[in-house]
C-alpha cells in the first residue's frame, strides 16, 4: 500500500511539477514569441494566454524557488523547535510570483508595444516583487541553512566595508531614484526596447535596485546598518514625492520620449501620447499607494516594538522593586536580630 502524501510534500510536488512545466514550455513557447514581435490586438479572453514564457526568467524563478523550500527544509531538520514562519515561505512565492507576472505573462507580451504595459512590468518588479522578497528574510533562512563553515563567510560578506558602503541607507535611496530617472529620462529605455540584452539589465538594475531600497526600510534581515523606526518613515517618506515628480513629468509632457512606441505598428489601443500619460499616471497613483502602506506598516511595526520595549522595561522596573523589597527585608530583619541580641 501506497502512503499518502503529507501535505508539505504534495504541495511540493505540484509546484515542482508547476515549474517544470513553465521551462518546458519556455524553451518552446519562447521561440515562437519573440520579444519584439508585434502582439495581436488584446482581447478577452485571449489576453489572458498571452504568455511569452522566457526561459531565462522562468529558469531563475524555478532556481529561487528551489532554492527557498530546500533551505527551509534543512531549518527544519536542524532546528525543529523553530522552523522558518510559514507566512515568510509565501511572502517569498509571492515575489516570484509578481516576478512571473512581470516577465512572461501577457505583461511582457504588449509591454513593448504600449508605455503604459512596460510600466506596470516595472511596478511589479520594484514595488510588488521586491518588498515581498525582503519581507521573507531570505537572508535569515541562508544564514540558518547554513552549516558554519559557510556561515562565517557569509557573515563576513554581508559584515564587509562594500557591503556596508552598497546598503547605506542614503546610497540605497539614491540608487533607487536614480535607477528610474536614469532609465525614464535617458536614450537606454529606447535601446532596451530594441535590445534584449539591454531589456533584461533594465529588469535586472530595476530588481536589484528595490531590492537594496526596501531592506533598511522594511527588511527583518540582519544588515550592517540598522536604522531606528523614525528614520524608517523619513527613508520611505522622502521617497514617495520622487516617484511623484516622475510620474508627474510623464504624465504632463506633451511630447512622446521614447521613439520605439511611435515606430511600433499598432492600429489599435490609446495614441502613444496617451499611453505615455496613462503610464505616468500608473506611477504616480500607484506607486504613492505602495510607499503609503509600506509607511503604515513601519508605524505599526514601531508601535509594536514600543509595546514590547514597555513591556521589558516595566518587567525589569518591577525586578529591580523586588530586588529592593527584599533588600530591605533583610536589613529589617538583621536590624531586629541586632537589637534582640
Amino acid at each position: 500500500m501506497i502512503p499518502l502524501l503529507a501535505p508539505r510534500r504534495l504541495w511540493r510536488r505540484v509546484l515542482l511539477g508547476l515549474f517544470s512545466a513553465l521551462s518546458l514550455l519556455g524553451t518552446v513557447a519562447g521561440v515562437a514569441l519573440g520579444h519584439n514581435d508585434h502582439p495581436p490586438v488584446p482581447t478577452f479572453p485571449s489576453v489572458l494566454f498571452a504568455w511569452t514564457f522566457d526561459p531565462l526568467p522562468v529558469a531563475g524563478i524555478v532556481v529561487a524557488a528551489f532554492a527557498y523550500l530546500w533551505a527551509e527544509r534543512r531549518v527544519a531538520e536542524r532546528h525543529s523547535a523553530n522552523p522558518t514562519p510559514r507566512h515568510r515561505r509565501w511572502l517569498f512565492m509571492g515575489g516570484l510570483a509578481a516576478i512571473l507576472l512581470a516577465l512572461v505573462s501577457p505583461v511582457d507580451t504588449y509591454e513593448g508595444v504600449l508605455f503604459s504595459v512596460h510600466m506596470v512590468q516595472h511596478l511589479l518588479l520594484e514595488m510588488v516583487a521586491a518588498p515581498l522578497i525582503v519581507l521573507s528574510a531570505p537572508i535569515t533562512l541562508a544564514l540558518r541553512a547554513a552549516g558554519p563553515s559557510a556561515r562565517r563567510p557569509m557573515l563576513a560578506v554581508l559584515h564587509s566595508q562594500p557591503a556596508r558602503w552598497v546598503t547605506f541607507p542614503i546610497v540605497t535611496w539614491f540608487l533607487f531614484a536614480a535607477v528610474n530617472w536614469g532609465w525614464h529620462f535617458s536614450a537606454l529605455y529606447n535601446v532596451a526596447l530594441e535590445n534584449d540584452l539591454v531589456h533584461y539589465l533594465e529588469h535586472a538594475s530595476f530588481l536589484i535596485a528595490a531590492l537594496l531600497f526596501w531592506w533598511p526600510a522594511i527588511g527583518p534581515d540582519p544588515q550592517p546598518w540598522h536604522i531606528p523606526h523614525p528614520v524608517r518613515l523619513l527613508y520611505l517618506f522622502l521617497a514617495m514625492p520622487q516617484n511623484s515628480f516622475l510620474g508627474v513629468a510623464l504624465l504632463s509632457t506633451e511630447r512622446v520620449l521614447y521613439l520605439h512606441y511611435v515606430t511600433v505598428v499598432r492600429t489599435w489601443g490609446p495614441t502613444p501620447l496617451d499611453d505615455q500619460h496613462l503610464g505616468g499616471a500608473l506611477m504616480w497613483v500607484l506607486g504613492d499607494i505602495v510607499f503609503l502602506a509600506a509607511m503604515v506598516g513601519v508605524v505599526w511595526a514601531w508601535m509594536r516594538f514600543e509595546d514590547v520595549r514597555t513591556v521589558r522595561l516595566d518587567a525589569r522596573l518591577d525586578r529591580e522593586e523586588g530586588e529592593r523589597r527584599r533588600r530591605e527585608e533583610l536589613e529589617r530583619r538583621e536590624l531586629s536580630r541586632s537589637r534582640d541580641g
